[in-house]
């Protein structure tokens, strides 16, 4: 064995021995609000309902659904693909965080759907890891606004343990609906 396949299997030890690496099912990690169908499909909340062509909560909130196979619900594949071209670079890979900005996957296990709405619109300067972390508004961004519950069901998918890590397969094409709604914030 090589210098540098020692170093990578230390790496990986270590990695696996702190919780670096993961190898518990997403399935067992489930916040406690997931409900599941009995087809299997989770989502995030027991009485969510589809309105339009997008899940939503009991308490109005936009939602997921997945299904086996990774399959989701438009809005959760749209999420993923707009916070991959918006938000990733700062917030890193599947809202994990990186040493510049807070994961994602963690604040949403706390945070509202309200805030967060508010946060990404007005930005917010905040202390964390011994520096200073500014989150610019990004209130008059379209290609982030137009599509803030699209990012925030992919979001929330994550934090609940609900998507694991990766592209997920889309399940369902694009509601007439949000095709509307992109149509009419983009050019608004």
């Amino acid at each position: 064995m090589n210098r540098l396949s020692i170093g990578y299997a230390a790496l990986l030890a270590a990695m696996m021995i702190t919780g670096g690496v993961t190898t518990v099912s997403a399935e067992e990690e489930l916040a406690p609000t997931v409900f599941k169908t009995e087809d299997g499909a989770l989502l995030a909340a027991k009485g969510s309902e589809k309105d339009e062509g997008k899940w939503m909560t009991p308490d109005g909130d936009p939602s997921y659904k997945i299904e086996a196979g990774r399959k989701t619900d438009w809005f959760t594949y749209s999420g993923f693909r707009r916070y991959h071209s918006e938000c990733h670079v700062c917030h890193g890979p599947e809202g994990v965080g990186s040493t510049y900005a807070p994961a994602l996957t963690t604040t949403l296990k706390t945070m509202s759907y309200s805030d967060f709405v508010g946060v990404i619109a007005s930005g917010q300067k905040n202390v964390w890891r011994q520096s200073n972390s500014i989150m610019p508004a990004l209130g008059d961004n379209k290609n982030v606004m137009c599509y803030i519950d699209d990012i925030y069901i992919y979001l929330k998918a994550r934090s609940d343990g609900a998507l694991p890590r990766g592209r997920p397969s889309r399940n369902e094409e694009k509601p007439q609906t949000a095709r509307d709604f992109e149509n009419s914030c983009l050019e608004g």
